[in-house]
């Protein structure tokens, strides 16, 4: 009964009562994180923990299904065993919130007015979004639809989206389409994160988000890498670059003193994010 409660008060919380569209968002990335967390779970847990119908509740859980996510099979949902689970939208905002949050703003002391800028699908990088207006004016390209929505209506915000096939998983347009239009742009900074850190060098799951930051990559006179201390415990399919290629590697204050020192020894310009303290 208490989790149900505490679920009602953080979406009270998170958004305004008159967003419906936005509520729900909250709703099924908070289910996703339940359903991950625990493995599997009942549809009938779900209306209880979340107040909500079971009509709601198994539409909520066949969206997350339809994006791979989840299995649901005789009113049980489980997690899918693939590596997509990690690279969704739905997945990535549940994790390390806190620090993503000190990152993006230690990210803010290297956006300048004035500046073009990519910012890439990344959550980490998503929570530079509410930030932004105190810098404008700014030009930022991305190809996230969620920071599309979010940043459509700052003012003196030049806004380029990139189009593209869209990819539900990640809330993003991804393809030969989306890397074509990055290449006809030149920014000032990239402000990117992947999955994971393996030998000095960043990894992703998805070939697609590969082509899509390389291209804003080589497109970019400045690159810098938002990256929490989890992605140093993680493995991920395909290699992206070695962090020697970034200007800039923002981390977060949980990251091992031994990762530090290796990677500040090899003349990587390390940035250690500290996180807000409460008065």
């Amino acid at each position: 009964m208490n989790k149900k409660v505490d679920v009602r008060e953080l979406l009270s919380e998170e958004l305004p009562s008159d967003s419906r569209h936005a509520r729900q968002m909250v709703r099924r990335k908070l289910i996703a994180e339940m359903v991950i967390a625990e493995g599997s779970i009942r549809i009938e847990d779900i209306t209880e923990r979340f107040g909500i119908s079971l009509m709601t509740a198994h539409r909520d859980v066949d969206e997350l299904v339809s994006r791979g996510l989840f299995r649901k099979t005789r009113g049980i949902v489980s997690a899918a065993p693939t590596s997509l689970i990690e690279s969704s939208d739905a997945y990535r905002a549940t994790r390390q919130a806190s620090e993503k949050r000190a990152i993006a703003r230690a990210a803010m002391t290297f956006v300048e007015p004035g500046q073009a800028m990519f910012l890439d699908d990344a959550t980490t990088v998503h929570q530079m979004a509410t930030m932004l207006p105190a810098k404008v004016p700014l030009t930022v390209i991305t190809n996230s639809l969620v920071l599309i929505n979010d940043l459509k209506d700052v003012s003196d915000l030049n806004l380029i989206c990139l189009g593209g096939q869209f990819y539900n998983w990640c809330n993003a347009f991804m393809g030969h389409i989306t890397t074509a239009e990055i290449r006809r742009l030149r920014a000032d900074t990239v402000f990117m994160s992947l999955s994971a850190i393996v030998d000095d060098a960043v990894y992703h799951q998805s070939p697609e988000t590969i082509e899509v930051k390389r291209a804003m990559f080589e497109s970019a006179t400045r690159r810098i890498l938002l990256s929490d201390h989890t992605k140093f415990e993680r493995r991920a399919l395909h290699r992206f670059a070695a962090l020697e290629e970034f200007d800039v590697v923002i981390v977060d204050e949980d990251t091992p003193i031994s990762h530090l020192s290796r990677l500040r020894s090899k003349g990587i310009n390390v940035v250690v994010a500290e996180e807000a303290r409460a008065d």
